[in-house]
């Protein structure tokens, strides 16, 4: 009312002649422009009306304390929903990072944490600029890691490797795999990661081996890669796995 009264008097608004050049011109125009954050909001409403009528959140001012036995529900109705998914729909430039794959014998730590949540803010941040977003997350064979892991589930069993061929040794290794590997996967995604894990891979899955063998032909055909001999001074021996080693792969080595 204050503001209608001194811009509605004609001498208060010839005095202030020095003043009006400066007032933002949409704030009087009758047609406003449109906010780029319109559709964002309008779609977090329709977000939100849905996730209530679903039951999956409880809102703030009902419940006195945060419920973080519902984090799992709210995520997995939010990944059933394919909000982690990209929407090329919208157009715009793509953005895509992919998960450094964590060892798929390994359990969260803090270097995991850290990875997630800063990958996380990337990823939400372009998303909600309304950017077609995708993080693909995957898993890393850790080949000796797994090896020693299966040979001590052997060991139990009174089994040793060297006793066994090389196809029955693998074929127990992606037998373990398939029923302890995905610890760190669903650690990850506790964690709130906002992956499309319809898009998630194993370093050893067929396509991913075809893509890094075609990636290594290529580069020795460009000159960029070369075979060499291994310099014996680097040479690292593992005895109760007959493994070679380098420098780079033995802590303090390096």
């Amino acid at each position: 009312m204050i503001i209608q009264t001194a811009f509605s008097a004609p001498s208060l608004w010839s005095s202030c002649s020095a003043y009006r050049f400066n007032l933002n011109p949409l704030l009087f125009s009758k047609t406003r422009r449109r906010s780029p954050w319109h559709s964002t909001r309008l779609s977090s409403r329709l977000f939100a009306v849905a996730a209530s009528a679903n039951g999956t959140f409880t809102s703030p001012e009902i419940a006195k304390s945060f419920d973080f036995t519902s984090e799992e529900r709210i995520y997995n109705w939010w990944d059933s929903q394919g909000y982690f998914k990209p929407n090329f729909d919208r157009g715009g430039d793509p953005f895509v990072i992919s998960m450094p794959p964590p060892n798929v014998t390994g359990s969260l730590h803090m270097g995991h944490a850290m990875f997630v949540t800063l990958e996380d803010i990337m990823v939400r941040y372009n998303r909600m600029k309304g950017r077609p977003t995708l993080w693909i997350p995957g898993t890393d064979h850790a080949g000796i890691a797994t090896q020693l892991v299966v040979e001590r589930m052997l060991a139990s069993e009174g089994i040793k490797r060297v006793e066994m061929s090389r196809d029955d040794f693998t074929k127990r290794v992606w037998e373990w795999k398939e029923k302890y590997g995905g610890t760190i996967t669903n650690q990850i995604k506790r964690l709130g990661a906002s992956c499309d894990w319809s898009r998630e891979h194993f370093t050893l899955d067929e396509q991913l081996s075809g893509a890094v063998i075609e990636a290594f032909v290529r580069l020795h055909d460009k000159g960029l890669i070369y075979q060499g001999i291994l310099p014996s001074s680097v040479k690292n021996c593992l005895f109760h796995c007959c493994l070679i080693l380098s420098g780079f792969a033995v802590p303090g080595c390096h």
